[in-house]
């Protein structure tokens, strides 16, 4: 796990920020700055960042692929109209249900995005949860065809009942040459290798490699929020009985006429999958105590991925939300903003 960064002493502080300013003056050129800001599911990120952008003149990019369509607001927590006031929000409400929505069109409206906050000499702050989202955009999309979210969710299934190591073994025999690099506990590649085979018919070692170096001119500062698994599950299941009793169910009602069924990226997402199931059953009490229960399990297993796709990148200096009050976590935000932007 990667920690904080080491900022100077505050008695050093004033004279480093100096002799930094001066080499700006003197010619040096400045790279553009944004902030990322993830965690897992229901952690607080999305609270602080919007703190955190009020303090620093912020402008917040969803990094949420569900938060783009209009009308799907309790679901995907999706920021109040209130909040969108306070700071300006980019990529939230921007599809129709009937639009789709990929990885690779979020890295060009992400990277649009940023371009216009830094022309206003605002700071992008990138927010969101989504390990390959945010991966995407540090360094670039991957080679390939475009993610399938049914072709996907397919996949997943046949992992999580199978087990991987039956994919594992089917990868093996399409693609060996891959398949080598692996091992049976690399999941998300081993249902990407099997994705871009079924898509495209090509074997992934036949497909030239992204580069792993940033594809545009801005410097990333990435922090990982976290807490300890049984606080985080705990917030998990407040969350998720928030949700319901500020009226999801009824949100889903006032979606399916619209075609939130036909919307494969929503109608399977954490969430609105179980609901439409509830909203299918009896609905009785059982059938609705059987909803919650799936609703917050799938949560606190995304949770968990999230957690262990973010330990994979070495980039993110990790925050313990549990350790710290609210102000006191800022404070470490806006001073480790306040050296890292003369280091550029």
């Amino acid at each position: 796990m990667a920690a904080p960064p080491i900022c100077l002493p505050s008695s050093f502080l004033e004279m480093y920020l100096q002799v930094q300013k001066e080499k700006i003056i003197l010619g040096k050129p400045r790279k553009k700055r944004a902030l990322v800001i993830a965690g897992p599911t229901a952690v607080g990120k999305s609270d602080l960042a919007l703190k955190l952008a009020q303090k620093i003149r912020g402008e917040i990019i969803s990094a949420d692929s569900m938060q783009v369509y209009k009308g799907a607001n309790i679901g995907t927590s999706k920021p109040t109209l209130e909040e969108q006031l306070l700071v300006p929000h980019h990529l939230v409400d921007t599809k129709e249900l009937s639009e789709t929505f990929n990885v690779v069109e979020f890295y060009h409206e992400a990277l649009d995005a940023l371009e216009k906050v830094h022309a206003r000499g605002a700071i992008p702050i990138v927010v969101g949860g989504s390990g390959f989202y945010i991966h995407t955009l540090l360094f670039g999309p991957p080679s390939g065809p475009s993610p399938d979210p049914f072709l996907r969710q397919r996949l997943s299934e046949e992992m999580e009942e199978l087990g991987p190591t039956v994919l594992y073994e089917r990868l093996l025999k399409t693609d060996p040459d891959y398949a080598k690099r692996l091992t049976s506990g690399d999941k998300q590649k081993i249902i990407r290798a099997l994705e871009i085979i079924e898509l495209s018919g090509k074997k992934v070692s036949d497909i030239p490699a992204t580069p792993n170096r940033p594809p545009h001119e801005f410097s990333f500062r990435c922090w990982f929020l976290n807490r300890p698994r049984a606080s985080l599950y705990h917030r998990i299941d407040r969350r998720c009985e928030r949700m319901v009793g500020h009226g999801f169910l009824d949100e889903i009602e006032s979606l399916i006429p619209r075609g939130l069924k036909e919307n494969p990226l929503l109608s399977q997402a954490i969430g609105y999958r179980q609901a439409l199931s509830y909203m299918d059953s009896d609905k009785s009490h059982e059938a609705f105590a059987t909803f919650m229960e799936a609703f917050k399990q799938a949560s606190r297993r995304y949770a968990k991925r999230q957690l262990t796709w973010f330990r994979r990148e070495p980039h993110f200096h990790w925050l313990d939300l549990d350790l710290h009050d609210e102000e006191t976590a800022l404070d470490i935000l806006m001073h480790d903003f306040e050296c890292w932007q003369w280091e550029l």
